[in-house]
């Protein structure tokens, strides 16, 4: 098998050395080109990538010399489009070992229409989940006990169970990829961006496949969100950056498809109706419009906006004065009308689940009251497939 590995990379060189070195040792016979973005990074990233296309022909690398982060959402598409040159490639994350046999779990499971994850193996930094395996490997490459690691792999895979699940590390058709566009440039420079073209993936009829068989040692969240080395103070706490970032691309999640990011337990995403929502607000406030904003397509209130848009547009390239008005009607398909004075938490919760609540009402007319909410339906028409194609 012919396959593109995709890695960005922002000071994190120590993990990317050691992430190359697993691949060339435990790739097998497959023909693995590494593709890697250094992005603007300060801690020789760029000169070992040099060094490393002058001594491996299947080494590939691109810089960002902006001096300013693009992101992986962004450097992902760049090296899937501009770098890669087979037709299958597989993200993967510079913090990651390659086991022996993965690539061969990978071959047996890809086709079209077909992504396949390996199983993630990683030390307990995070909570046990059924999509991977919890087993202390060691926190650096330094303490990687390897030889331990593949002493215990034996015992540690089923090739008999393959599950739906989908995360890093993900292979997949470089033309499935690019049919619906790659990913969003709306979750720049990261953080949710994979939940987001999952779901994509998912609606253009691309099935999931989780190999047993397959693994990387992960040691999780080393390209920025735990990278001491880039703004994190320890391996154990998340970067006050990446929780920054976080929380603008879950407003932009909000923003495109009306919920937060759904999947099931074995991570496999589950996709409520995208409704076209105006919420109309009297009494409002501008702490009221900053909790529904996200929440519909049209956000009507009694109050000036202005300051809400200069302060919120940094965040987002949705135009909000397109979202966000001055006035006391909007032309949706479903209405939901509320008074700032007896709004409460309660009616909060149902609006964060209003695309799962229209879906289950299965009324395309209906005038109804939820809590404080008056909801008027003149229309439930589901615009999820829009948001396929970028």
């Amino acid at each position: 098998m012919k396959i593109s590995l995709i890695q960005p990379g922002r000071n994190n060189l120590k993990y990317l050395k050691w992430a190359y070195d697993a691949i060339r040792k435990n790739q097998g016979n497959h023909d693995v080109e590494i593709c890697v973005a250094d992005d603007a990074s300060t801690d020789g990233t760029w000169d070992w990538c040099q060094e490393m296309m002058a001594k491996d022909d299947n080494f590939k690398a691109i810089l960002n010399d902006t001096g300013k982060r693009l992101g992986h959402t962004i450097l992902y598409d760049r090296l899937v489009n501009e770098v890669a040159t087979n037709d299958i490639a597989m993200i993967y994350h510079a913090d990651m070992y390659l086991a022996p046999g993965a690539l061969d779990a990978i071959e047996r499971e890809i086709e079209e229409k077909t992504i396949v994850s390996l199983t993630r193996i990683e030390p307990p930094l995070h909570p046990d989940g059924p999509e991977k395996i919890l087993w202390n490997g060691g926190v650096e490459p330094e303490e990687f006990i390897e030889e331990e690691f593949l002493k215990q792999l034996p015992s540690m895979k089923d090739a008999s169970k393959v599950t739906e699940g989908i995360f890093a590390p993900w292979a997949f058709y470089r033309k499935d990829f690019q049919e619906i566009g790659g990913h969003d440039p709306l979750y720049a420079p990261q953080s949710k961006e994979d939940s987001d073209i999952f779901n994509r993936f998912q609606l253009n009829g691309v099935k999931f496949r989780q190999v047993w068989d397959g693994f990387v040692y992960h040691m999780t969240s080393r390209g920025s969100r735990r990278n001491t080395l880039d703004k994190a103070k320890n391996i154990y706490e998340d970067s006050p950056e990446w929780l920054a970032q976080n929380q603008r691309s879950t407003r932009n999640f909000i923003r495109k498809w009306g919920h937060f990011v759904m999947h099931d337990r074995l991570m496999k995403p589950i996709i409520p109706p995208k409704y076209n929502i105006g919420i109309v607000v009297k009494n409002a406030n501008l702490n009221l419009v900053e909790a529904l904003e996200p929440w519909c397509d049209c956000l009507c209130v009694d109050v000036n906006v202005t300051e809400y848009i200069e302060k919120e547009q940094p965040n987002t390239i949705m135009d909000l004065k397109e979202r966000v008005h001055e006035r006391n009607e909007c032309d949706s398909d479903v209405k939901i009308y509320i008074n700032g004075k007896t709004f409460n938490q309660s009616d909060y919760q149902y609006i964060n689940q209003m695309s799962q609540i229209l879906k289950e009402s299965g009324e395309p007319f209906a005038e109804f009251t939820l809590g404080n909410l008056y909801i008027n339906i003149k229309g439930k028409v589901e615009y999820t497939e829009d948001l396929i194609k970028l």
